[in-house]
């Protein structure tokens, strides 16, 4: 499913030939769909949500509907059928997506968290999923695996808890992690850029 979910949003993304390159990215259909699963958005709402231009909002627009993900009315843009269930596949992936406060762990002054269902066993050093959120705006990622019921950061230390006690009790709290789940934090200088690091690193792990 997985997999699937990754190239169908590629297609819908990625640049269409002829034409000129797109100026966003996966994150900004990934945001517009979880915006619009919460209520309908007009197109100049949507647009200074995402941070885009009126180009690229057009162009969003038209390739979720194109796909059959959206319909618009005089509300805004709605989900389809099928756009509430590509929706739900990235709530399986991605179920919980918070804001984290700053901490001793979470230095920067915005900080976003994904937890990422069952992909623990991807994650090698970690420097991917960094490199990937600081590409994405992000000034530093923290890759956290749930393993043995203790909270993990590969060389740093395999029970955070003990190290870290209250920002490892307030990652807990928010994000509940199982056994071989992935906690993705992206630290930047704005909300969006932090969450758009934490996307893209998540989005990494995502069909490997």
């Amino acid at each position: 499913m997985a997999a699937s979910l990754k190239k169908f949003m590629q297609q819908i993304a990625g640049k269409k030939a002829p034409g000129p390159s797109t100026t966003f990215t996966i994150f900004h259909v990934f945001y517009a769909l979880e915006l619009m699963a919460q209520k309908p958005l007009g197109r100049n709402k949507l647009a200074e949500k995402l941070n885009v231009g009126d180009g690229a909002v057009r162009t969003i627009i038209s390739r979720l509907r194109e796909a059959g993900l959206i319909e618009t009315s005089k509300e805004g843009c709605n989900l389809t059928k099928k756009g509430l269930e590509i929706w739900m596949q990235f709530e399986e992936i991605f179920p919980k997506r918070v804001e984290i406060p700053r901490s001793e762990l979470t230095e920067s002054d915005f900080n976003f968290a994904f937890l990422v269902k069952n992909s623990g066993r991807k994650v090698k050093s970690g420097i991917d999923q960094r490199d990937a959120a600081i590409i994405a705006g992000a000034r530093k990622a923290l890759v956290i695996v749930f393993r043995n019921g203790h909270l993990c950061i590969e060389s740093v230390s395999d029970c955070i808890e003990t190290k870290y006690p209250k920002a490892a009790n307030l990652v807990l709290k928010e994000l509940t992690p199982q056994n071989d789940d992935v906690i993705i934090i992206a630290g930047a200088d704005s909300a969006l850029k932090a969450k758009r690091g934490a996307f893209a690193a998540s989005w990494s792990l995502i069909g490997i």
